[in-house]
């Protein structure tokens, strides 16, 4: 056993994990359970539409990562309905909601617009906040100010809802930025179309605001090594983020990158399940501690691949085994920091 083995203790990690996880962060900070409904609002990218380039990420089949009820033919509020009624199922309990704006790139449109999207969002009674995914090429100082005067309750000011018998007179903000990877050449083989200095720019301008930030890394693109992923852990804890989201590479059928691997598999690292548990507590040693993990898997419907190496083993028993590997390594987050 690792002669700090018990040093992991003094970080407080939610339920005596040896690492921050992001499960039960809602209802530690606002006193309840609130889950996250995933919205398609219409929008596009600009590396899709020809602003910066074309064809979208090389990874990218934007179905294959959201549920059924989310479409963007449907009302958002016909999906926020769905999406409630759906996860009601499972979590019988939750009494209210953050509109998940996922599909694409949910600031790229002009702000009238977007204030049309966000407030209808949180018109909804259950609803009591929203999240947005976008892209750091896709803000600016207009769009950020508007998001902090929402979350200061400087806009809607008839609004309130009742969360864990306080009443709230201002919307939850969130924002989560795809960055993918802190290495510009990676960025431009998988046709992003911004470099890592957009993505740091853009954490920093929304985080100064006193916005929540969070932030998306990919693990396994092409090019990269495990080196060269571990050392990027330094540029993420440089970076002023609550949370992060890690998914490892899924080649899905149809897209550029199922040929790229195809025709060069030499330079992809493919992580086998053991391996990849390994490899992402590697990571954590080197994360800062306070850095909320929100994810460090992905699920993608096994009709979209061409291969589960991993099974069809679910996002629980994952964190299940990753919990195991850390104590059987008796190590924890930043831990090498």
């Amino acid at each position: 056993m690792h002669p700090m083995s018990h040093d992991f203790e003094k970080y407080a990690f939610p339920d005596g994990k040896r690492y921050n996880s992001f499960v039960g962060y809602f209802r530690r900070r606002y006193g309840e359970r609130l889950q996250k409904i995933v919205l398609d609002a219409g929008f596009t990218c600009p590396n899709r539409d020809g602003k910066v380039g074309r064809g979208g990420c090389t990874y990218c089949d934007n179905a294959a990562f959201h549920p059924a009820y989310s479409t963007a033919g449907k009302s958002l509020r016909q999906q926020m309905d769905e999406g409630i009624e759906f996860h009601k199922v499972r979590y019988r309990t939750t009494e209210h909601y953050l509109a998940y704006f996922q599909s694409f790139s949910n600031t790229y449109a002009p702000l009238s617009r977007l204030r049309e999207l966000y407030e209808e969002a949180l018109d909804h009674p259950d609803v009591v906040g929203i999240v947005i995914g976008t892209r750091p090429d896709c803000v600016d100082e207009e769009k950020l100010d508007y998001l902090a005067a929402l979350s200061q309750g400087k806009v809607l000011h008839e609004w309130s809802r009742t969360v864990a018998s306080e009443v709230r007179t201002a919307p939850i903000v969130i924002v989560e930025y795809g960055v993918e990877s802190c290495y510009d050449r990676t960025l431009l083989r998988i046709n992003r179309g911004h470099d890592f200095e957009t993505a740091r720019r853009a954490i920093c301008m929304t985080a100064g605001r006193g916005l929540d930030v969070g932030a998306h890394f990919i693990l396994g693109l092409p090019g990269e090594t495990v080196q060269m992923m571990l050392d990027s852990c330094a540029l993420i804890n440089s970076l002023p983020l609550r949370s992060v989201k890690f998914h490892q590479l899924q080649i899905v059928k149809g897209t550029r990158m199922e040929r790229e691997y195809s025709e060069c598999p030499e330079d992809f690292v493919r992580f086998s399940l053991e391996e990849y548990l390994d490899f992402f507590v590697d990571m954590l040693e080197r994360l800062r501690p306070d850095l909320f993990i929100e994810r460090f898997v992905g699920e993608v419907p096994p009709r979209f691949v061409n291969e589960t190496p991993w099974g069809l083993i679910r996002n629980v028993e994952l964190l299940r085994l990753l919990e195991q590997r850390l104590e059987s390594r008796a190590t924890w987050q930043g831990r090498l920091l």
